[in-house]
């Protein structure tokens, strides 16, 4: 059986994407972002939860004070691209749960009142939404570059605050010169699937 999405969309969003390292100057718009955003909103979380923030990076001075948090590495590349994204999961997301779950608001204290079961919770929805935004930004025809090298409890100090936790961080925009490193080897069928 194959897929329903068009070849050309397969491409543009897992075999020919691959994670940028440099970008052309050409600006990315808030008019892309809302785009990104409007598609990815409706990939699932458990209870609906949507804990991912994001803090989008466009001013110098914003730059400057991220750049130093970012590892040797990344720093030229989070220095040059013309977007950059913070991606973050709000621990306090259960707040939100009555507008989102409204045939089941009990479901806000009856599975998120203590802070350990949120904190856990919103890392992994947020690290699903993390994924979704990366695929948004492909199918916005852009390149993402997720990072998760730089000083987390810097980067939280910096732009966030106790109640969000940093889980990486996104250079985006059209890919520049040089930006691609060689496709890595990937795990064949046989190697990642099981059937009982």
């Amino acid at each position: 059986m194959s897929l329903a999405l068009d070849p050309a969309a397969q491409d543009l969003l897992f075999r020919e994407a691959r994670t940028a390292n440099t970008f052309t100057d050409e600006p990315v718009t808030d008019e892309q972002v809302q785009a990104i955003y409007d598609l990815v909103k409706f990939g699932p979380t458990a209870f609906n939860q949507s804990p991912l923030r994001v803090v989008l990076v466009r001013s110098a001075e914003g730059r400057e004070r991220l750049v130093q948090h970012m590892s040797e590495g990344n720093r030229p590349k989070t220095a040059t691209a013309p977007l950059v994204a913070i991606l973050a999961a709000d621990n306090e997301f259960h707040e939100e749960i009555p507008a989102l779950l409204p045939h089941f608001p009990q479901a806000k204290d009856m599975f998120f009142a203590e802070r350990p079961v949120r904190e856990s919770s919103a890392g992994l929805n947020a690290a699903l939404q993390a994924a979704y935004f990366i695929i948004g930004v492909r199918a916005a025809g852009l390149a993402a570059g997720p990072m998760t090298g730089y000083d987390a409890a810097g980067v939280q100090k910096e732009f966030l605050d106790g109640d969000h936790t940093p889980l990486m961080i996104v250079n985006i925009g059209k890919p520049g010169e040089d930006a691609w490193f060689p496709r890595s080897p990937r795990l064949s069928y046989d190697e990642v699937i099981t059937t009982v």
